[in-house]
């Protein structure tokens, strides 16, 4: 019933280029979304922000009186499917423009999406994306075409990791807290795995093997008690929600008292009222303004949801916030774009490189102002804190800080 129900709703949001002779006045784009599969727990709001804010960008005007004509595929987080899907994209109409989501895909894609010069803009804020020219000293490969809206996962943790450094001191504690990485052996969560253990070093942390622990929801006691013998201080939790509920209760079962740092897709509203008290405390990215934000920007956020909320009834997830966030960015580079020529995967490249400290027209307060150049695809390194407590069947979100993360060269794609 759910898949059923999720169908319908994305079938409403889709217009397929896939096949089709476009007419002139309409921009191809691709959306590679996740409404099945183990990110889905996620994937689902995401994935609805981007198509209500294509939706709402066509019902005002499209880019420059052109309709952006795109096609949303579920490719239930498989890699291969969504390669696939990109080369079937490519043999028909080709798109000058894909939103997509996941890191394992995201990567796999980057040498295709540079040699087609297509603009990209992923879910993935995996730090190997964020190196265009290839230049940084654990670059991958170059990836001169992909961007991301917020900071990269290995910013995100040494954010987080910044904190509790802040934490540690401000609770009287002495001697080094330890730090441990926890999450499925998957490129997703390892993407910062590296670098974020390296900064922990650096600000005096001892860091602790990792512990893995599945994407899928499943009992973790054993991951749980091997966390407590370990005797860890902090630790990152690398999975989206779904996965992290079943740990975090797992955990208040057998006693630890770990203070978890998650990732930004590990944690929500929606995790923070299915998990309940064990989830008391969670310190987590947050990338975008909470729902009902006292801002300029969430009067049209409001209208982007109605799109496929029409009543205005619904409460939208941070993911969702994200994912019109993404959308919009790409519109205000489209529209510049259009603006000197030709709308092309390198100009819209081009103009996405020439935004400084830009917020899309219309969401003031809503998206964090980002910067992109040629040289450098962090479009910001700052990194806002929260934690979660839940009592008494409500529950509250409160920032806790910005942390501004250095932009150092040697972290340039890493």
């Amino acid at each position: 019933m759910r898949k059923s129900l999720i169908g319908l709703a994305v079938a409403a949001a889709i217009v397929s280029f896939s096949g089709l002779a476009l007419a002139k006045d309409t921009i191809p784009v691709g959306h590679l979304a996740v409404f099945t599969g183990p990110t889905s727990d996620v994937g689902v709001p995401y994935g609805k922000g981007v198509a209500d804010a294509l939706n709402y960008i066509n019902a005002n005007g499209g880019i420059d009186g052109k309709t952006i004509e795109f096609q949303t595929v579920d490719y239930s987080y498989n890699a291969p499917r969504a390669v696939a899907t990109y080369k079937k994209w490519m043999s028909r109409n080709k798109p000058v423009a894909i939103q997509g989501w996941g890191t394992a895909d995201t990567e796999a894609l980057v040498k295709f999406i540079a040699k087609d010069e297509i603009f990209f803009m992923s879910a993935s804020y995996s730090g190997h994306l964020t190196d265009p020219k290839g230049k940084g000293t654990h670059a991958k490969a170059p990836a001169p075409y992909n961007f991301f809206y917020g900071p990269s996962y290995s910013d995100s943790c040494r954010g987080l990791v910044q904190w509790a450094a802040e934490d540690w001191k401000a609770k009287g504690k002495e001697g080094k807290p330890q730090f441990i990485h926890m999450g499925d052996n998957h490129p997703y969560p390892n993407a910062p795995k590296a670098a974020c253990a390296a900064y922990a070093e650096e600000l005096g942390f001892e860091v602790l093997p990792a512990i893995v622990y599945s994407l899928k929801p499943a009992d973790a006691k054993a991951q749980c008690l091997s966390l407590k013998s370990s005797g860890a201080d902090y630790a990152y939790l690398g999975n989206t929600s779904g996965s992290n509920i079943s740990l975090l209760k797992s955990c208040s079962t057998v006693g630890v008292s770990t203070q978890f740092l998650s990732n930004i897709w590990g944690w929500d509203e929606n995790s923070i009222k299915a998990t309940g008290e064990p989830g008391n405390g969670v310190a987590w990215v947050v990338g975008a303004a909470p729902w009902n934000s006292d801002v300029p920007g969430m009067k049209t956020m409001k209208e982007i949801s109605k799109i496929s909320d029409p009543k205005g009834e619904e409460s939208r997830p941070l993911h969702y916030m994200r994912g019109v966030c993404t959308a919009m960015f790409m519109r205000d580079a489209m529209a510049e774009a259009a603006k000197k020529g030709k709308l092309t995967g390198p100009n819209i490249k081009a103009a996405m490189e020439s935004f400084k400290d830009h917020v899309p027209a219309g969401m003031e307060g809503v998206c964090t102002p980002s910067t992109w150049t040629a040289d450098d695809h962090r479009g910001t390194t700052e990194v806002s804190v929260y934690t979660s407590e839940f009592k008494d069947g409500k529950f509250t979100m409160t920032k806790m800080a910005t942390e501004e993360v250095p932009r150092r060269d040697d972290w340039l794609g890493w």
